[in-house]
Parts: structure tokens; sequence; C-alpha cells
């Protein structure tokens, strides 16, 4: 069943005009520094030389313009396997030579139980991430593949996302990945677009600004609210309405720099 909901706040007076202001932040400190902000999604080694150049055609323009990257934190070299009673299961391929120490591994990636699958033998692995994002408009985030970036190497399946309103649903992202061949690696390199994010905004036309934003009192409350309710009810979406009777007038509030 497609769901299709958009609240507005009570004291909204009608469409709004101008940039739609985005923030983003960080939901921990813990290893923050491994965490680049989002960027604007360009066309790579641009010609603007031509009249005719894709790199100045306005949809492809305004198309970029909406599509923040989110880079991958982490080098991984990554197997699928399956234990002595046939559970599923993750090698970390790069042994001693990874990044990543093989005790930190469970912490940041991990196999999804394999009842949860959407399709049988496609495994479904997720990554948590500390990016939170947050408006006081009504916005939608939809997270998608990295579609505008090659690989040499395709992956070895696909990533599949999700939409959601982070003006009433401010959570960590998570990236998921089903892997349709698990004869191959699953190869992470730090520093290449792991997803995109698009934002959908109120008209569509309006441009997205987007800025850092502090951890307020209110936003970190407001987060708790909501913190871990996919584990507890399989519709989140019924929980948007009493979501927006418990949320603050205000939010987002530009980060401060010293």
């Amino acid at each position: 069943m497609d769901i299709n909901i958009t609240y507005a706040r009570p004291d909204d007076d009608g469409p709004r005009s101008g940039p739609v202001k985005v923030g983003w932040l960080l939901n921990e400190d813990k290893g923050g520094i491994l965490f680049d902000p989002p960027e604007r999604v360009r066309s790579a080694d641009m010609n603007k030389q031509h009249a005719k150049s894709a790199s100045r055609c306005p949809a492809v323009i305004n198309l970029e313009s909406r599509y923040f990257s989110i880079a991958c934190p982490y080098d991984m070299r990554l197997g699928f396997v399956r234990g002595a009673k046939g559970e599923a299961g993750l090698r970390n391929m790069l042994g001693d030579s990874s990044p990543v120490r093989g005790n930190k591994l469970g912490n940041v990636i991990h196999m999804v139980p394999e009842q949860e699958w959407r399709y049988p033998g496609r495994p479904t692995i997720q990554m948590s991430l500390p990016y939170v994002f947050i408006t006081d408009e009504p916005v939608y985030l939809n997270q998608v593949a990295p579609f505008m970036h090659y690989r040499p190497d395709p992956m070895p399946g696909t990533i599949f996302g999700g939409r959601f309103p982070i003006n009433l649903w401010p959570r960590p992202l998570m990236w998921a990945f089903e892997w349709h061949d698990t004869s191959k690696e699953l190869v992470l390199t730090r520093g290449e677009p792991l997803f995109y994010c698009m934002f959908e905004t109120m008209p569509q036309d309006r441009p997205v600004v987007m800025m850092e934003a502090e951890r307020t009192p209110e936003l970190e409350n407001y987060i708790q609210l909501i913190s871990g309710a996919v584990n507890y009810v399989n519709q989140t979406f019924s929980l948007f309405k009493a979501a927006e009777e418990r949320r603050p007038a205000t939010l987002l509030t530009p980060k401060r720099r010293s």
C-alpha cells in the first residue's frame, strides 16, 4: 500500500518562497572526523565552452542542485559466508591489513537476519551512520544510490533507500545493500559516494541551502522521542501525526563557528 503523508505546521501561512534551509549534523561526536559534510552533486570535469553542452543544460543543473552526496567513511572488502550451521555472515577479506579493526567491524556494518531479507538468496547488510537531517518546513528526504558516480567495478548488488519527512522524523541514516551475487566481494572505498540524498520541497522549484546544524537540547530531546520506534511498530509512518504534536516549533539552529 502506498502512503503519501504531508503535514503542515499549525502556524503555516501557505506556500513559501525562497531557499529551503536544511540542516545536517552527526548524532554523536565519537569518530566524527571520519564523516565528511554532505556535498552537492556536480558534474565532474564539466565542459561549459559549448552552448549546447549538457553541463549548461538547465534541466541537468536543476537536477544536480537537489542531490547531495554522502561519502563512504571506511575502506572495506567484504565477503559473504555461511557458518557451520548455515548461518549467514560477513568475512573481512582484508584480514590484518584492514583499516577497520576486526573487533570494530560489527559496530558499523552487520548482516540483517535472513528471515528479514526481501528476497531469498539476496543477503541484506546495513551500515550504521550518524548523519541526521533536519528542517522546520515540510521536506521529504529521498535516499538513493549514487547513480551519477561511475564505478569501474560495479557493486555485486543494489542499494535501497527510502523516503521520509525530515521535519517530523529526524533520525540517523542507515545504508542498506542487497547482495545479488554473493560469489563476488563487496568493495567500499573511503571518500567515494555511498549514496545520495535528494530533497523534495514545497513548492518543488525551491532551492535547498545546506548548513551544519547545532545539536541543541530541544533537537536532542526530540530525536530521543522518536529514536528506536522502528523496533516496536511495523509502520512508523503512523507515528508522524503524534510526533508533530510533540515537536517544538523550531529545531534547526545553524552551527555557531568560534
